[in-house]
């Protein structure tokens, strides 16, 4: 049989790779014949670079979350650049007890995206999943020289929050040299910038902001969409995906000329899934929580329709599952190890999980 196995990462505790190897290793274990194609996968967040610049890496130094510096790996070949965001703006750049969206930058965006500007980048994919920030893209802005002033012409300090004060944008400065480059931005979700859905009510939790202060910030973005608007001429709060990365997919499409698309799909196009579809008998797709943002353009989500189309079975492998998948079978590591043990040692559960799907792997495939 011809097994597509096709993860993304289990954020927080397995990157894609060695969780697709793993699933792998267990499968062989009973069934060492069958013809297993590992194909690691990304939507956006972590794990695009890997995906999409398996070799080409380029090392900077730019600015985190709260403005520490750190060194980033990002991709640049053949005049095209990518830029993983999480690995500069990432909320596992932070302890938990530093983590605080009302004064966390994108600037670390920006200052990558100039520098592969400068070195002659005609393309930039910019991956946008998994930050830590909530600023709208203002950072990012900034770096690129655009400038955000108060209401006595004054720069506003970083963060989210700052931007309640925010009277006036001038591009003037901004880098002459992004009008040489297209720029993509790459989300893993749909979310809007602003409301029920948006950035901060949705996402700025999970980022360090209380009810109250999501809420604020939730304004925060509100009031600038409507200062881009009013000075800038353009409506971009109810983009899908501007909501991605606390608003830097709003900011790329509002500073940068940018467009967004689906992580998920650019980085399965890039990977040919759809030949590796076509040739398979089953696939066995993952990611760590399996729940209603896998439902908003997320990998598995994506990769489920495709394998639909196709008419290939496919199996999700989830950390912990909380929504269902119709007519999918769905195999949650803590369900069969354990919550401990599935984030203490998710090689070994994932390769139980594999041994068990090969077991049962003949009433699954596709005739």
């Amino acid at each position: 049989m011809r097994i597509l196995i096709a993860p993304d990462s289990f954020k927080g505790t397995i990157d894609a790779r060695p969780a697709a190897e793993a699933i792998a290793r267990g499968w062989r274990r009973r069934r060492p014949d069958d013809d297993l194609e590992v194909v690691p996968l990304a939507d956006g967040g972590e794990g695009t670079l890997e995906a999409l610049a398996p070799a080409e890496r380029v090392r900077l130094r730019a600015s985190g979350p709260l403005g520490d510096p750190v060194e980033v790996e990002v991709g640049l070949a053949g005049g095209t650049g990518v830029v993983e965001t999480a690995r500069v703006l990432g909320l596992g750049l932070l302890a938990r007890s530093r983590r605080d969206p009302r004064r966390t930058t994108s600037r670390g965006a920006g200052e990558l995206i100039r520098e592969l500007v400068a070195r002659g980048a005609e393309r930039l994919f910019v991956a946008l999943g998994g930050s830590a920030t909530n600023d709208g893209g203002v950072g990012m802005a900034q770096a690129l020289g655009a400038r955000f002033l108060d209401g006595a012409g004054r720069d506003l300090p970083v963060g989210g929050l700052a931007l309640l004060g925010l009277a006036r944008i001038d591009l003037s400065g901004l880098d002459p040299g992004l009008a040489r480059t297209r720029i993509v931005g790459l989300v893993d979700v749909d979310n809007p910038l602003t409301g029920p859905t948006g950035a901060s009510l949705v996402y700025g939790p999970q980022k360090g902001a209380g009810p109250q202060d999501a809420v604020l910030l939730d304004r925060a973005l509100g009031h600038l969409a409507a200062v881009v608007h009013r000075d800038l001429g353009i409506d971009l709060a109810g983009e899908p995906g501007a909501g991605a990365a606390g608003g830097l997919g709003f900011g790329l499409l509002a500073f940068c000329g940018a467009r967004l698309r689906p992580g998920a799909e650019v980085v399965m196009d890039a990977l040919g899934i759809d030949g590796r579809l076509e040739r398979a008998d089953l696939v066995i797709t993952g990611e760590g929580s399996l729940d209603a943002q896998t439902l908003r353009g997320k990998l598995v989500h994506r990769l489920l329709g495709r394998a639909a189309l196709a008419g290939v079975p496919a199996v999700v492998v989830c950390g912990r599952a909380e929504v269902a998948l119709p007519g999918v079978q769905v195999r949650s590591l803590v369900e069969r190890v354990g919550s401990d043990r599935a984030r203490s040692d998710p090689r070994g559960a994932l390769e139980r999980v594999g041994e068990e799907l090969a077991v049962e792997a003949v009433g699954m495939v596709r005739a």
